[in-house]
């Protein structure tokens, strides 16, 4: 499509990803499941149909338009562009022939899948969970 301007730009988004140090991945992905598992929270307690789907909008919409990284998200469109990056064609679109080092499997779990993980584990247990736990279960 477009001179194969989705896959070009497909390609660049992934190629940014495993070049991300280790504590930005860590961080974008606290973010990221912060607002995830906000938007589930705003969800279950919401009445009505249109309360669930304006719960979640907000929040996921927050955190892809804030390039925050989601470990399960990053489990298809980092492989996608693995595959992709084969592609010849796509490369020369994109303009990144020569500058796919990291768009690696190691790449892949190394600077994104194990960091961006641990974000999100932190980012849902301790910014959501236990702030939900401290402020209605916690016994005085």
């Amino acid at each position: 499509m477009g001179d194969f301007a989705v896959g070009a730009k497909a390609l660049a988004i992934s190629n940014g990803k495993v070049n991300l140090s280790w504590w930005e991945a860590f961080a974008r992905g606290i973010g990221c499941n912060w607002l995830v598992c906000l938007a589930v929270w705003i969800a279950i307690s919401a009445k009505d149909i249109t309360g669930k789907i304006f719960g979640i909008y907000f929040p996921i919409m927050a955190f892809v338009a804030s390039g925050f990284e989601h470990c399960i998200a990053n489990m298809y469109f980092i492989p996608m562009e693995l595959l992709l990056k084969g592609n010849a064609i796509v490369v020369a679109a994109a303009g990144m022939a020569g500058k796919l080092n990291n768009l690696t499997p190691q790449g892949f779990f190394v600077n994104n899948l194990i960091p961006v993980t641990l974000g999100n584990i932190v980012g849902g247990s301790l910014c959501v969970a236990t702030i939900y736990w401290l402020a209605y279960l916690r016994k005085k």
